[in-house]
């Protein structure tokens, strides 16, 4: 009995000895980081102005509310004089009235943001900032399909140079070059490349092969301005997540596929029984980091695409250096902070998941 008090004793004297080491990381979090962070909440509260001598109010949950307020209004059919709903002649199409004249105007005013269709009838959706709507949904389309194309092109790159063949190791040295090169050059060398006249390389390829007339607006028509930033950032970073699946494909012991082999496995058997079960953990991990990295993604969209289509970081960016509205920015901001930290929950789990298989 005295034995076990003993031992109990001693854990608690380490337990107190352990927060007691920590005090000193714990103050440097709060210097460095809890603190900037809470100004940010709390600025986020207010009026405030980036460089601006007026007076600070509090203002609660305003900026929130004129980021994120959105409504759905049903469009009616346009009539005619004769009371007849109108068609387009070109297309056949029915004819709605123009949601400047359904959205509401007051106590704000809701702008368009998209409209669709359902069960015959035609909606519009309006918000008080549609920027921030349209990067909010930008942002999150930009990263799941950005995220799913280098995790797959990226396992296969880290399937093909895992094997033994001549030159693996210049193969895998070349392949990591577009990981290498800074954003903003590889930014500027594909937004030249993605030049909306032939001077533009997909352009004059584009018009060589006869597949356009030379005048494709990549980075002007919204249409392409998405795919363009995907197939940007899927150069660039598909390399990053080779290497890291490439990391976890080397900790997988020769032996099972030795084995596999004996018992007659196949190659496609083996990767779906041995290979991709192996990987979770580190494939739950590259995912971790590459979602987390485009959801805050701004130096791509900031050198591109400027200001003709936002990412959630560079609306933040503009309104704090273009229009000043410091506490607009900063509820941009926690937005962003919120989202990111929703999915690093949700990958942390899904990790605890995988480890726990």
């Amino acid at each position: 009995m005295d034995k076990k008090l003993g031992i109990t004793d001693l854990a608690k004297r380490e337990e107190r000895l352990a927060y007691t080491l920590l005090i000193p990381t714990f103050l440097i979090l709060l210097i460095i980081a809890f603190y900037p962070l809470g100004s940010v909440f709390y600025s986020s509260l207010t009026n405030r102005e980036f460089a601006s001598a007026e007076p600070v109010k509090f203002i609660g949950l305003q900026n929130y509310s004129d980021l994120l307020s959105i409504t759905i209004k049903e469009l009616p059919p346009k009539l005619d004089d004769a009371g007849q709903p109108v068609i387009d002649e070109k297309t056949g199409e029915q004819v709605y009235e123009r949601s400047i004249k359904i959205l509401p105007r007051e106590p704000r005013r809701y702008r368009e943001v998209s409209q669709f269709s359902l069960l015959g009838k035609r909606y519009v959706i309006g918000a008080t900032d549609r920027d921030f709507v349209r990067a909010i949904w930008d942002t999150l389309l930009f990263t799941v399909i950005s995220v799913l194309l280098e995790t797959l092109l990226g396992l296969g790159v880290a399937l093909i140079v895992n094997t033994n063949f001549t030159g693996r190791g210049a193969m895998r040295a070349v392949m990591l070059v577009p990981w290498a090169i800074p954003t903003a050059v590889s930014s500027r060398m594909w937004q030249w490349m993605f030049g909306s006249t032939r001077t533009g390389l997909f352009n004059v390829i584009g018009q060589a092969l006869g597949l356009s007339n030379g005048q494709t607006p990549f980075l002007t028509e919204s249409a392409w301005q998405l795919p363009a930033m995907v197939a940007i950032d899927v150069w660039k970073t598909t390399p990053f997540m080779a290497l890291l699946l490439l990391a976890g494909l080397q900790l997988i012991p020769s032996d099972l596929y030795e084995a596999a082999d004996v018992d007659g496995a196949g190659k496609v058997r083996q990767f779906f029984s041995l290979t991709l079960p192996l990987l979770k953990p580190t494939l739950a991990v590259a995912l971790i980091f590459r979602t987390l990295d485009a959801l805050r993604v701004f130096d791509l969209f900031q050198i591109v695409l400027a200001q003709k289509r936002y990412s959630m970081a560079s609306f933040t960016y503009y309104q704090l250096i273009n229009n000043r509205e410091m506490g607009y920015s900063s509820a941009s901001s926690v937005v962003i902070f919120i989202m990111i930290f929703v999915f690093a929950i949700m990958y942390i789990r899904m990790l605890g998941g995988v480890e726990a298989e």
